[in-house]
């Protein structure tokens, strides 16, 4: 019997001993082709030697000295390169590290309300979010999401947060309706709800670039973000991107709101920071939130015991170093047009894909009972999970969930190889896809 309490009390899960390239290797000898980094973590892979030899290297120097009253070398210049490659208009901002994309989201709530309160605006405490959306695990991170499933044992301890519409164009754009009047009508849902509920009374409005786990790597129409930033900036609300998922690279550019052509007043990352090397996680806060803060009591009004640990962030830099050295990014994005053409031939017209999303190396398929009403199957046949139990057992995982209809019922399954997959590896995971979702609703 285990002593680890797992996920899942009740299931026997495969003990892993090794990893080797995308391949992870359990203690039978099983091979499992890696097709989602676990939750999108693993972009370079289970055993980058650049990355590990970095790791080791710093620990032969120092592991840990407590931040309220050191720095370190590999965190500041982690914060060098994060902030040198952060998108336009970030300016002169700084980073703070946390260890998961939970507390870096409960840290940037904070942070934010330390900006209104820095600048004498104490109204300002309100949230506004969007559904379905994750945004962590942590009661104020689990708060914000808009994942009703996620969110329905927890209710009675989370602060109220508003929520507004994702972009969803699947189930939300209208027949005849272009993409610009789609972006158009779903951004004016935040200026609606700012006017509701008085803009000096709102903190901050947080929304993930592309939506992740609630919705399926579901990126935003053409001009949404724009649109969004411009509400904000009207209002006086600070603008946190969540790109815990689909940031580092994992959408083709390091962040992923570049290519929105914006940049984030508060930007949280995480998974493929660290890679899967080393927990780590980041807050990133553009200059003009610094600033405030200087102008005011120049402190941070947050802390944790872990923050800017040496060992962590001498890898997370490796990690970067090495998207950067071998053009990751590229790959990114050409793996990604494979990928995406690949999915569209074996899934385009199958009666039970509804729908396929994504951008860059994160994709999905929703899986529905019924393609032209867009049915979802019935929440209790788990379709999503099942998928990923076939897939499993024929050596390929893959990262299923529910809720993207209505925060309970919608299945999908969504796809995050790492970024030194080769071309011969995606055919593979998109075959092997297929074979799962088949084997599935074949036995009903």
């Amino acid at each position: 019997m285990s002593h680890v309490l797992h996920r899942n009390l009740r299931a026997t899960q495969p003990v892993i001993v090794k990893g080797e390239g995308n391949y992870l290797i359990d203690d039978k000898g099983m091979r499992y082709l890696d097709a989602c980094g676990g939750a999108a973590v693993s972009s370079l892979g289970h055993d980058n030697a650049a990355v590990r030899q970095a790791i080791a290297a710093q620990l032969d120097k120092l592991a840990f000295a407590h931040t309220g009253l050191f720095t370190n070398p590999p965190a500041e210049d982690l914060a060098d390169y994060l902030i040198a490659h952060a998108p336009e208009g970030t300016g002169e901002g700084r980073v703070m590290y946390l260890g998961s994309g939970s507390e870096a989201m409960e840290a940037a709530l904070k942070l934010a309300r330390q900006y209104h309160l820095e600048r004498g605006d104490a109204a300002r405490a309100k949230i506004i979010a969007r559904k379905p959306s994750y945004h962590g695990n942590t009661l104020g991170a689990l708060a914000v999401g808009g994942h009703a499933g996620r969110r329905a044992p927890f209710a009675p301890m989370l602060m109220d947060v508003e929520h507004i519409d994702a972009a969803y164009a699947y189930r939300l754009q209208h027949a005849g309706e272009s993409e610009a009047d789609f972006a158009q009508r779903l951004a004016e849902q935040l200026e609606a709800r700012i006017l509701a509920l008085g803009p000096e009374t709102v903190a901050a409005f947080v929304a993930e670039p592309v939506v992740g786990a609630s919705l399926g790597s579901q990126p935003a129409p053409e001009g949404y973000f724009k649109r969004v930033r411009e509400i904000c900036d009207r209002h006086g609300v600070l603008l946190i991107a969540d790109e815990v998922m689909c940031g580092m690279g994992r959408t083709g550019s390091l962040f992923a709101l570049e290519q929105e052509g914006i940049c984030a007043d508060i930007t949280t990352m995480a998974k493929g920071l660290g890679a899967g090397y080393q927990p780590i996680a980041a807050v990133m806060a553009r200059e003009r939130v610094i600033d405030a803060i200087l102008a005011g009591s120049g402190s941070l009004w947050n802390g944790h015991t872990y923050m800017s640990h040496a060992v962590a962030t001498a890898g997370a830099l490796a990690v970067l170093q090495e998207v950067e050295r071998r053009d990751l990014l590229g790959a990114v994005r050409e793996r990604g047009a494979q990928l995406e053409a690949a999915l569209q031939a074996r899934f385009g017209q199958h009666p039970h894909v509804g729908d396929i999303r994504g951008r860059g190396l994160f994709w999905s398929i929703e899986l529905v009972a019924e393609r032209d009403g867009k049915t979802p199957f019935d929440v209790s046949r788990n379709v999503a999970g099942k998928v990923q139990r076939a897939a499993m057992q024929a050596g390929m995982i893959c990262y299923p969930s529910q809720g993207c209809a209505d925060g309970t019922a919608g299945d999908h399954v969504l796809l995050a190889p790492a970024f030194t997959s080769t071309p011969q590896e995606i055919d593979q995971i998109v075959q092997m896809l297929g074979d799962a979702v088949d084997k599935v609703i074949s036995e009903g």
